[in-house]
């Protein structure tokens, strides 16, 4: 009897572990998505969202925040996408890694798959690829004067990184041109 007692305590115990540790899942993956909902309101024109793999390293610079999502890329990715998509202070000028064309599926099993989803889910934005390296040049020289919210995933495939740099979403560039010609011709 105390055997079958002892049995069915540990049954219960490895339970509510499970729940517990779903719970603690779910969390995270509020958390992380409450802090962007929170993040965005104050980020701007210059400030760099980037959703990058599981190796990105945590970088020392105070303007860069680190935060563990603990979901897929694409998931990750797609919901970075809504959240600046739904807000008209900002739009994204998209940047991947140049490699990532160049990794091969035999050395990182999934990199052919990933291209084809992520493609389609940037299908309408402007993509820049550009050396991983400058790209990490840009996001270092950016916070020296401004924020940066990097966004880990748990992905494990090389060069997957998806950089956002924000822009104005109600003044764009050729604006400001047209405006600065226009001053120059009134001075």
């Amino acid at each position: 009897m105390k055997q079958i007692q002892k049995f069915y305590l540990a049954g219960l115990m490895l339970a509510i572990l499970g729940i517990y540790s779903n719970l603690n899942a779910q969390e995270k993956k509020a958390n992380w998505q409450q802090l962007l909902n929170e993040q965005i309101q104050l980020l701007g024109h210059r400030n760099w969202i980037l959703v990058v793999d599981a190796a990105y390293p945590l970088q020392s610079n105070q303007g860069i925040k680190t935060i563990v999502s603990g979901e897929e890329q694409l998931d990750v990715v797609k919901t970075v996408l809504q959240v600046i998509g739904s807000e008209k202070h900002v739009n994204p000028e998209v940047f991947l890694d140049m490699e990532i064309d160049f990794v091969p599926e035999k050395a990182a099993k999934g990199i052919g798959q990933y291209r084809t989803d992520l493609h389609q889910l940037l299908k309408g934005s402007t993509v820049s690829k550009v050396l991983h390296e400058d790209l990490i040049s840009m996001v270092d020289q950016s916070a020296e004067t401004f924020n940066i919210l990097v966004i880990k995933s748990n992905s494990t495939i090389p060069y997957t990184s998806v950089f956002f740099r924000l822009n104005c979403g109600y003044w764009d560039a050729d604006a400001e041109q047209q405006m600065r010609v226009k001053m120059e011709k009134n001075k």
